[in-house]
Order: structure tokens, then sequence, then C-alpha cells
């Protein structure tokens, strides 16, 4: 890895890590809906302003159903469930399941026909299922109807993203990061404004949570998904979708060290065989040549 490279990295690991310490503040003064609209709409429009700033150029040519698609999937998909799941379930829980991201990309890939499943990744998609059953199956908390929701939440967010992520790099190949960051905000944020009619804001939020807001949608939001895009296109989607493994090591670390969540040893080991499973699925166990996913 190149030093710029390896330094977008390291900010990537720390500020999605980070970043669902802040989930639980804004959902809990914005909604989970209107944490998710407001978050998008911040975002992708303090995007566009800094364009038009420093005169760079947008170029918005694959027409506006792929943003729809991606907005639909990466943003509201994702923000939606992580928003709704987290509270419920915890940062490191939701942290935990999110690492199976890069495993439900390679199913997906696969069904769209983007990917071939090799026996090394076939297995390492066994191991990661065993993992999240381990997770899921032996938690440190009552298993309520909360808990369910909220694992089902997080496995939707999941979905989601590995949809999303497949279909843009298919769909959105030759655009770059700046505009499908905006457009998939902008997007995101058009489709989830009208559930604040059924989820409205619960209170009149504080002005530190404006702040906790804007910290999330412009630093974990805007800035990450532009180094995250810009990220695959200069190291490949196999290297830069590992990152999830240092998020998922730094939000339960958070969530241990700041918020006390507990997990049962069961779980641990459950976190540990998602973590193999999913390396095994992208190539990354030493001493095996696995072929690169598709980008």
């Amino acid at each position: 890895m190149k030093p710029k490279d390896l330094a977008a990295y390291a900010f990537l690991a720390v500020a999605w890590g980070l970043s669902f310490l802040l989930v639980l503040k804004i959902v809990s003064a914005f909604g989970w809906v209107g944490a998710v609209t407001f978050r998008s709409f911040i975002a992708g429009i303090t995007l566009f302003l800094l364009a038009r700033v420093s005169g760079r150029s947008l170029r918005f040519r694959a027409g506006w159903w792929p943003f729809a698609v991606v907005g639909a999937t990466t943003v509201a998909g994702q923000l939606i469930g992580l928003s709704y799941a987290t509270p419920l379930i915890g940062t490191a829980m939701a942290a935990i399941l999110v690492a199976t991201i890069p495993m439900f990309a390679m199913v997906i890939g696969q069904l769209l026909g983007l990917e071939r499943i090799t026996p090394e990744r076939l297995i390492g998609l066994v191991i990661g299922f065993v993992g999240v059953v381990l997770l899921v199956g032996f938690p440190a908390v009552p298993v309520d109807a909360a808990f369910v929701l909220g694992c089902a939440g997080a496995l939707f967010a999941c979905v989601c993203a590995a949809f999303g992520s497949n279909y843009a790099s298919h769909r959105l190949k030759g655009t770059g990061a700046w505009e499908v960051t905006i457009g998939a905000f902008l997007m995101g944020g058009l489709m989830t404004l009208p559930l604040l009619f059924v989820v409205p804001v619960p209170d009149v939020p504080r002005l530190i949570d404006y702040g906790y807001l804007l910290i999330a949608a412009v630093v974990m939001s805007a800035m990450t998904y532009v180094l995250y895009f810009g990220l695959v296109a200069s190291i490949g989607a196999t290297r830069a979708i590992s990152v999830e493994f240092a998020v998922t090591a730094i939000a339960v670390l958070v969530g241990a060290v700041f918020l006390g969540e507990p997990l049962s040893i069961v779980q641990m080991v459950g976190a540990v065989v998602i973590i193999a499973g999913c390396a095994v699925v992208l190539g990354l166990v030493p001493g095996r040549k696995v072929a690169p996913l598709e980008g």
C-alpha cells in the first residue's frame, strides 16, 4: 500500500468504528429515521458545495436510476437498518454483524453473475455462517423481541450494503467517487424523508446533538465514502473491503470500554469465526491464492 492509501485505510477504520457510538447519540436525539434522513442530506449537500467551491467538475452521466438504487441500498437501507438495530443490540453486536458484509457481497455477486464462488470461498461462507449462529444464538443478554428485531435490522443493513456495493461497482464503474457519494446520499435522504411522518423526531434536539449529527454526516459519511471509493480504485475492492475487520475491532472495543456492553464467551468465539470466514472469502489467508473479487 502507498502511504496515502494506508492513511485512508486507517482513517476509515477509526471513523467508521467510532461512528457506532455517534449513531446511539443521534438516534436518541433525532429518531432512527431522522438520524438517517438528516445525515444523508447534510453529507450530500456538503460534498456538492465543496465541489462547487473548489471548482471540481461533477458529471452525473449515469442517469438517476443507478444513484437511486445505490441510495436505496448502501445509504437508506444500510443506515436505517443500523440506526434501528444499534440501540437494541448494542454497538459491539452491530459492528460484528457488519463484518459479514463481505460474505453477503460474495453471495450476491454470484447471484448477479458478477462473482464466481470458488471452493475456498464456499468454505469461508460456511465458516462465517457458523459464526453468525454463535453470535446471535448465544448472547449475553436475554433473547427477547427487541434483540431479535435488532439482529434482523443489522443483517438487513448488511445485505443492503452488500447489494449496493456490487451494483455500484458494476453500474457506476466509470463514475467518480464524489459523484457516487453525492448522488447516493441525496437519493437515500429523499427516500427516507417520507418515513418521518411515521417515525417523527422524538423531541427538540439539544445544540450538542446537532454537533454529533454534523460530525456523523460530514466526517463519518461524506469524507469516508469519498475515501472508500477512491481506495477501491487504488488498491482494489478485495483489499479495501477488508477494512470492515478493523472497523469491527474498534467498534467492539468502544462498546466494551465506553459503554460496558456485555458479550458472552460464545459470542466472542463467534466474532473470531466470522472474521476468519470473511478472511477466507476475501482470499486474505496467508499461503493461499484466491482469485480477487471483481470490482
